[in-house]
């Protein structure tokens, strides 16, 4: 197994950084510079984080080998059996070191140094140089690649001149000590020590949210009344933000239908019009053109270039934004009506789960036999509550194991850290697979609980990670840079807890191959002896803010609604998603009666297969106009025309104009979410 567990880690966390960036990005639409730069991120982030339990197991492997061979050989005691008495007492009793079996994920000598090495190194350089500059260039609205790197530049000028302050200020710390000599490799233990201090700092505080904030989270979920409850707030607070997304694009696009009509065709500035209409929805293109063809004779104002990169860039994040909004509208429809269905069948007396609406997603048929309408009214009526509730304690207890061990993992005599005693109890037995498990799972639940936290944190319409490939490129990428920021001093904080690292158990061992990279903290003294061991005691008093939602009635003050229960915004809000959600499925469900009304009819008058609504059937009856039945299929278009327009009619009284169609970024109605993205072009598609 020498290196094969390393391999096989390595395809196993390429897939899932993969599936994920399928998840919350557009793998068909959007640049592909800012997909890799988002895989690579996540990439190397999940590696440190599966690889440092195999690091461990291989270092106290190491450290038993080095153990028995300093240790000194026993006497051999005499065979006589008269003589054992006066053996006791002649040579004392020496105790023979277990024999170190070698872990079945054993990496050899050599391999982790260097691996170590490059995916700490390439992370840095990605979350601190390339990705806020692609971040940047992403974002611009300008209209050559010489205007995006130059936006880029300046925008990034203020925090490269910040990191470079933070690094000087050290340096000169450092060399106000004559007794330190300033080497290379002293160097970047500064640069390491500065970036691993930011990291800190922001991870106590994602750390103090998502450990309170998760076990709590899924045993409020165990209780129906309250998710559905919460559904009807958010309905509420995304119908807000639906209708000032809308409100928005409708503003930016009378913008652009202005420039659009003020510059002709042979004017220098029409290309960088046409790459903003190419930005724009289809549906407000057509609009356009036909404003454009009845005002031909209107004069107005020329923009400036300046105007136009401002409005491009005005344009790529209102179409984003009212995309992301329609997807979660519809989201949150469909689990508002599946709360409402599980609410009524809880009191039905029969034992099958029944939908108000049909799932518009197909699913397989091993989902349909597995899943049956009995099992899945078993699964949400019966045992969802109780399994919610008994993952929510063992969360819990892993929070406050975590909390515990923060406070006191700089105690080595006695030793007060938990996940350092289990350590220490599985290194005497050299069960190398426990202590792999136990790494493993520590340190998976403080990935999730800081994860999670990125990925539900929300700074207003900068930053927010939405699912369903809704997620634009500053968001992808943003994630991608607080991902490898966090991640170093989360594993440096792991193997404190487990009293791996001598920097804070001061104990004389050998370091992981992770450890030795970092280099020695040792150089700061004031850093690696006060705020690395003191610091992370600040998580007790976040959690216990957490706990108290402190965090959340600030932002409620502030006029960011938050679900809060003994609050009156809430219950008001409460109310109104409620009303919102009748509505609506009242009118699905006059839209869902008129098709079936419509087929019973067809069905009734005997036509069958004229629908006139693909182009396919007009592309076949228009060419067979010669055939002997061409009367009968002139009929059936003239029929199938008449039935579009009367359904259209009944749409539009039933539902928002809007065409799903035309619209990129539309739900289908296979149930499938497309992307508002634009359609890749090149490496960067407006250039």
């Amino acid at each position: 197994m020498s290196g094969a567990a390393l391999a096989v880690v390595v395809v196993v966390v390429f897939l899932l950084a993969l599936f994920l960036l399928q998840r919350y990005g557009d793998l068909r639409k959007q640049q592909r510079m800012v997909l890799l730069g988002t895989l690579l991120s996540w990439y190397l982030c999940f590696l440190i984080v599966f690889i440092l339990p195999l690091d461990v197991s291989t270092t106290i492997y190491k450290q038993c080998v080095l153990d028995n061979a300093n240790h000194s050989t026993p006497v051999t005691q005499p065979r006589g059996s008269n003589q054992i008495e006066d053996n006791f007492s002649a040579y004392p009793a020496v105790s023979i070191p277990k024999a170190c079996e070698e872990p079945w994920s054993y990496i050899p000598d050599g391999i982790l140094p260097v691996f170590w090495r490059v995916v700490y190194w390439t992370s840095q350089f990605l979350t601190w140089l390339l990705l806020p500059f692609m971040q940047s260039y992403a974002r611009s609205g300008a209209f050559s690649r010489i205007g995006k790197i130059k936006t880029a530049l300046i925008e990034n000028a203020i925090y490269y001149g910040t990191y470079l302050l933070i690094f000087i200020s050290l340096l000169i710390y450092v060399a106000a000590h004559p007794q330190w000599q300033l080497s290379w490799t002293e160097l970047q233990t500064i640069g390491i020590t500065a970036a691993n201090t930011w990291g800190l700092f922001l991870l106590v505080l994602l750390l103090g949210y998502g450990l309170v904030e998760i076990p709590r989270s899924y045993w409020l979920s165990s209780s129906h009344g309250y998710l559905l409850a919460k559904t009807y707030f958010k309905v509420a607070k995304m119908a807000t933000e639906k209708a000032a997304a809308e409100e928005n694009l409708a503003d930016v696009m009378e913008d652009v239908a202005g420039v659009h009509g003020s510059v002709r065709y042979n004017h220098c500035l029409r290309k960088c019009v046409d790459t903003i209409l190419t930005k724009c929805p289809p549906e407000y293109r057509e609009e356009m053109e036909k404003n454009t063809e009845n005002s031909a004779g209107e004069q107005n104002v020329l923009p400036t270039k300046r105007g136009l990169v401002n409005l491009h860039k005005k344009v790529i994040s209102a179409v984003q934004r009212h995309s992301q909004t329609r997807v979660q509208w519809a989201i949150l429809l469909d689990e508002a009506f599946h709360l409402e269905d599980v609410a009524k069948s809880q009191s039905s007396s029969v034992r099958q789960f029944v939908h108000s609406f049909p799932s518009p997603h197909r699913h397989s048929w091993i989902h349909r036999f597995t899943y049956s309408p009995t099992a899945e009214w078993y699964w949400e009526c019966v045992f969802r509550q109780s399994s919610f509730r008994l993952l929510a304690v063992l969360l819990c207890l892993l929070s406050a194991a975590v909390v515990w061990s923060e406070c006191t993992f700089f105690s080595t005599s006695p030793v007060l850290s938990l996940f350092a005693v289990f350590v220490q109890m599985a290194e005497k037995r050299h069960n190398y697979i426990c202590i792999e498990m136990v790494c493993f799972v520590s340190i998976l639940f403080l990935c999730v609980c800081v994860y999670s936290t990125v990925f539900r944190i929300r700074v207003f319409n900068y930053y927010y990670l939405v699912p369903h490939h809704q997620t634009d490129a500053y968001s992808l990428q943003f994630s991608g840079m607080l991902f490898c920021r966090l991640t170093p001093p989360l594993c440096l904080n792991f193997l404190g807890l487990i009293h791996m690292d001598s920097a804070i158990s001061h104990q004389d061992r050998i370091q992981t191959s992770y450890t030795s990279i970092m280099g020695s903290m040792r150089v700061l003294s004031f850093i690696s002896d006060g705020f690395y061991i003191y610091y992370p005691m600040l998580v007790l008093l976040l959690c216990f803010a957490t706990f108290y939602s402190l965090g959340s009635r600030c932002l409620n003050l502030l006029g960011f609604h938050q679900y809060i229960t003994d609050d009156d915004m809430t219950s008001d809000l409460v109310d109104e998603g409620r009303e919102l959600i009748r509505r609506e499925r009242r009118r699905r469900q006059k839209a869902e009666d008129g098709g079936n009304q419509r087929s019973a009819w067809r069905e009734r008058c005997g036509i069958h297969g004229a629908t006139g609504r693909t182009r396919v059937g007009y592309t076949e009856l228009k060419d067979n106009q010669s055939s002997p039945v061409t009367e009968i299929k002139n009929s059936v278009i003239t029929f199938a025309r008449r039935d579009g327009e009367t359904d259209e009619q009944q749409r539009s009284l039933l539902h928002d104009r809007s065409s799903d169609e035309g619209s990129p970024n539309r739900r289908s109605r296979g149930g499938h979410y497309l992307s508002l993205s634009p359609s890749r072009m090149g490496i960067f598609d407006d250039v």
